[in-house]
């Protein structure tokens, strides 16, 4: 029996779906997912960040063994900007790893793996000073690698103290958005949870995306984060179709939002045990993902940051996304 069906018979379903309608399961009956979604399953490789850097092709190989097709990367990258490398060597002692865009090789040898493996890489995470001052060696090396989105993972947090700094984000949105298009390639927003609880009768993040130009910021959203951020995922898609063009797929053991307003990473780090393989936890998967097929979404990555094993919990998430 699938955990979803357990969950319907023993009722814990209907209990928790009143918590925050659309996200956890409900006994409406889902749509099939359109087909050529199992054609495009990835990964962020945040995912695996320590087996990457111990041996990067045998990784992808294991990634492309389990039947994931194509891959995000996150940075930083010989081009990014010197503040984004400098941040990572403070943090690297902390997490056991070092950043790596290309994991110690070569952009061109790494792109050359990849090729030979036949996985894509549709996006680059990267920071927002390479945004904003380094966006032509960023998109020549996105337009290299076959890239067509960079994305940005995070606002920093002292650029989203205030509303005000919200609308100075829009435009500086704008603006990247401007010169990722004179690239060839398109900018995206990946929110991590915070800016999504009203403060003085506005919701930040949606005041910052009704400022920016629709055709030029598109947007990442990271199920988890969001639903921790006490938003409804399917409310956004619907609300932004065409927008929200890539997502962020893993589970939620049991449904918990963030111990403040989720603007800084200790919040986040607070919330990573509640992670798991997707089909293994409360959140309606199906649903979610339906609604994200509907609106426009291009491409799925699951992202289990810094999970343990693997090996094991990345085959799972993929299993259960190809059998939905």
């Amino acid at each position: 029996m699938r955990r979803k069906e357990f969950l319907k018979l023993s009722g814990l379903a209907g209990l928790s779906a009143g918590l925050l309608p659309g996200t956890l399961y409900s006994h409406k009956n889902t749509i099939k997912l359109l087909s050529q979604m199992t054609d495009r399953i990835g990964i962020q490789l945040f995912s695996l960040p320590r087996l990457m850097g111990e041996d990067p092709k045998k990784s992808l190989e294991l990634l492309v063994e389990m039947g994931y097709s194509e891959i995000e990367l996150y940075g930083p990258y010989p081009f990014s900007a010197e503040s984004n490398k400098k941040s990572w060597e403070q943090i690297t002692q902390m997490l056991g790893f070092s950043g790596s865009g290309f994991f110690g090789l070569s952009q061109t040898k790494f792109q050359a793996f990849c090729r030979e493996l036949g996985l894509s890489i549709p996006s680059l995470h990267t920071d927002l000073d390479t945004l904003e001052n380094h966006m032509p060696a960023l998109g020549q090396a996105a337009r290299q690698l076959g890239a067509k989105y960079v994305t940005l993972p995070a606002i920093p947090p002292e650029r989203r103290q205030t509303l005000d700094d919200y609308m100075r984000m829009a435009d500086t949105f704008n603006t990247i958005a401007a010169a990722a298009r004179s690239e060839g390639i398109r900018f995206a927003y990946h929110n991590h949870g915070y800016g999504l609880q009203e403060t003085d009768g506005v919701i930040p993040f949606e005041m910052m995306l009704d400022a920016t130009d629709p055709k030029g910021v598109f947007l990442e959203m990271d199920i988890f984060w969001t639903i921790a951020g006490k938003a409804d995922p399917i409310a956004y898609l619907n609300k932004y179709k065409e927008r929200y063009t890539m997502m962020h797929l893993k589970d939620m053991v049991e449904l918990r939002y963030f111990s403040g307003d989720g603007g800084d990473p200790g919040q986040w780090v607070e919330l990573f045990p509640l992670m798991t393989s997707t089909g293994s936890g409360v959140l309606d998967l199906e649903g979610i993902v339906n609604a994200a097929s509907q609106a426009g979404v291009e491409h799925f990555f699951v992202e289990q940051d810094m999970v343990s094993n693997p090996e094991v919990a990345l085959k799972e998430s993929i299993a259960y996304l190809k059998d939905l």
